[in-house]
């Protein structure tokens, strides 16, 4: 495994951590942006270890993941999907305003449960080189 694909798992798992810990004190913005970058960072580990390519936007990184994935069979049809659902959870935090624009607790909790299955699977098919 390549040096970068490593730092990008690593700022994985500290946004998984960091949306725990965000979620657990009921904020639920926080953990859903954090559950959207440990996905996208776990995104960019692939991307780079089987192309040693960065995408250089977030969309490009849901782009190029779908592409990959799309016939990896280890690779859960619907992560790409949640990649761009996360992102929008993202969008909504940051952007979001009025009553009716934000993000829920049990959306940024299914998010981050969603999160830490797209960050494992793509961990365990690095870590057999597959």
């Amino acid at each position: 495994m390549q040096p970068e694909t490593s730092a990008y798992l690593a700022k994985a798992r500290q946004a998984l951590k960091e949306a725990r810990i965000v979620a657990a004190n009921e904020l639920p913005e926080a953990a859903g942006r954090a559950a959207y970058l440990a996905a996208f960072h776990a995104a960019q580990a692939l991307i780079f270890e089987r192309t040693s390519k960065t995408a250089k936007s977030h969309n490009g990184v849901r782009s190029e993941f779908a592409r990959l994935a799309k016939n990896d069979p280890n690779i859960d049809p619907s992560f790409p999907t949640f990649l761009a659902r996360a992102y929008n959870l993202k969008a909504t935090a940051d952007y979001a305003i009025g009553d009716g624009g934000g993000v829920s607790l049990s959306e940024a909790e299914q998010a981050i449960e969603i999160a830490v299955q797209l960050v494992d699977c793509v961990e365990g098919i690095l870590a057999r080189g597959a």
